[in-house]
């Protein structure tokens, strides 16, 4: 059983293709059913058992963290890390934490939706000390956005290729990772050249050595909310199970 209680959540970016809901606030701040996208995936890791965050900023960083300070969460910690370069790929962000985790952590994104259960379930399973596991959905003609996804082609529990552009898949990303430290090792390999890279390059070095593994997370419900399309369909599809994290009722920030 992966022994975790720390979360890093990459809430960088600015979310140009959901703008026209957002405004001014950065993409972790838009509302979803009363509550900002960023209480959403707190709320639902801080059920599945995290104790800690680290949560990366780069697009209006200022205002995530003011709301925080506004609306904190009881019983965790939260460390701050900055990410000046916020433009490049996600894996920078990632990187960004490297100095302050050094142990097994949950990997989530401010924008994906998830159950607090599926969470749970990931962080219970076996983890080497060179891998990652990937929550992945093999439910693929209910996607919403099939276009949009990251696809994801598994052997077994073993995931051998990774990425948007795959004709050849068999599930999908859910952007929901338990991850050992060395997923920056391959970070930094992928970044070497270019100083960029995107999670999905590091990942795709590690599925080469066997170290990259999937989860299926069967019938559980989740969303990447990317668009202004996305998330109306993500306020549509809220289950008994998610209403603990996705109920209305919150404080919505304006």
């Amino acid at each position: 059983m992966t022994e975790t209680k720390v979360a890093l959540i990459l809430a960088a970016g600015n979310g140009t293709r959901i703008v026209s809901r957002a405004g001014d606030l950065p993409k972790p701040l838009v509302n979803m059913n009363g509550k900002p996208l960023l209480e959403h995936v707190m709320t639902a890791a801080r059920q599945a058992g995290i104790e800690r965050f680290v949560i990366v900023i780069g697009y209006r960083g200022h205002a995530i963290k003011q709301w925080y300070e506004s609306h904190p969460l009881d019983g965790v910690q939260v460390t701050w890390v900055a990410n000046p370069e916020y433009k490049k790929d996600n894996g920078v962000s990632v990187l960004c934490a490297r100095k302050v985790i050094q142990e097994n952590f949950l990997l989530l994104m401010a924008d994906h939706l998830f159950e607090p259960e599926t969470a749970r379930l990931l962080l219970h399973q076996p983890l080497g000390k060179e891998d990652v596991i990937l929550g992945v959905d093999t439910n693929i003609c209910r996607v919403f956005d099939l276009d949009d996804a990251t696809k994801v082609r598994l052997d077994n529990d073993r995931v051998v290729e990774i990425g948007k552009t795959l004709r050849n898949y068999n599930a999908l990303d859910t952007g929901m990772f338990v991850c050992s430290p060395a997923l920056f090792d391959w970070l930094e390999t992928a970044a070497a050249a270019t100083g960029n890279c995107s999670l999905s390059d590091g990942l795709r070095l590690m599925a080469q050595t066997g170290t990259f593994k999937g989860f299926n997370i069967g019938e559980a419900q989740w969303q990447d909310v990317d668009t202004p399309a996305a998330l109306d369909y993500a306020q549509q599809i809220v289950s008994p199970q998610m209403q603990n994290s996705f109920g209305a009722g919150g404080t919505a920030y304006a």
